[in-house]
Parts: structure tokens; C-alpha cells; sequence
């Protein structure tokens, strides 16, 4: 662990290190203590600093969600191992963070673009993704290529108007 166990509502926060993550989420999916059998979401974050996975898990035998914080994935090379050997419905929500976090979970059978273009090349939801509009980038960067804006398809046909009766 990470950090100390920490609770706050309904949710108790556990921190754990890549390397341990396999062996914390078996015991708390096999364990007959803790059963949490449900995962109900898992996502990523960009701190800035450091890239995480958190999980949230749910077990009949205890009142409160469980979020599982996987901390300290190297923003260059973000890796964990999936969770699609224990929870089949990981794949999708594991496909969703590559495509907008870039974070790897090796074992996953079909990590791939699941919203962006295979050939884009950035991650939407990192903190170091600009929007053509940030004020905080210098005009001299420029536009990346996907950051273009574009007008729609229809624009270059003239407008249709409903013409009134004129009495």
C-alpha cells in the first residue's frame, strides 16, 4: 500500500503501486472476506505528475464502495496489467482510458482506439493536450494538425429559405 486506508461517506480509498495491483484486486475479488465481485467503473487521471488507474468496486458483504487507486504510472510510458482476467466488462472501460489517457493495460486482448481515429496521435484528457484556443500557448507554437478548426460539411451551399405568401 501506498498510503493509509482513508474513507470518506460511502467510499473507502485504498493506494496501491503498479507492481501490486494484481495481487490487491485478486484478494478483493476472491478473498470470501471481502468479495467485492462488482466493478463498477475504472478510469484515469492525469495529475500533472504522475498518471493513475482508479477502480470502483463494490461487494455485498460491506456497506461502502471500495475506489482502488493505482498511483505513480510515468507519464512517458503509462503501464498496468488488466483486470480482464477477473472482470470481463474491464475491456471496454480499459479501452476508453488508452484512448483518452494513453495509459496501457497489458493483457487486454483488444486495446485500441474506441473514440478517436487509430491514427491520432494525442490524448484528449492529459493535462498537456491544448485546445486550439488556450490562451496559455503561444500564437508562434501554431496549430496541431487535429486541432484545426474546420468548417462544417454544408457550409460552401447556400442557405435554404421558406418563403412567406405575400398577399
Amino acid at each position: 500500500m501506498l498510503a493509509p486506508v482513508a474513507g470518506r461517506q460511502d467510499t473507502t480509498e485504498i493506494r496501491v503501486s503498479p507492481a501490486e495491483v494484481t495481487d490487491v484486486m485478486r484478494t478483493l475479488h476472491d478473498d470470501g472476506a471481502f468479495r467485492f465481485r462488482v466493478l463498477a467503473d475504472l478510469c484515469g487521471v492525469d495529475t500533472g505528475e504522475v498518471m493513475q488507474v482508479v477502480y470502483h468496486l463494490w461487494s455485498e458483504n460491506s456497506p461502502d464502495w471500495l475506489r482502488v487507486i493505482v498511483d505513480g504510472l510515468p507519464r512517458d510510458d503509462p503501464r498496468v496489467p488488466s483486470m480482464t482476467f477477473m472482470w470481463k466488462g474491464a475491456e471496454w472501460a480499459e479501452r476508453e482510458t488508452y484512448d483518452m489517457f494513453g495509459i496501457t493495460f497489458e493483457g487486454n486482448r483488444d486495446l485500441r482506439r474506441i473514440y478517436m481515429p487509430p491514427d491520432y496521435t494525442s490524448f484528449p484528457l492529459r493535462k498537456d493536450f491544448y485546445l486550439a484556443d488556450d490562451a496559455a500557448r503561444s500564437p508562434g507554437e501554431g496549430f496541431r494538425h487535429m486541432e484545426q478548426v474546420r468548417p462544417p460539411a454544408a457550409a460552401d451551399r447556400p442557405l435554404l429559405t421558406r418563403r412567406s405568401k405575400v398577399q
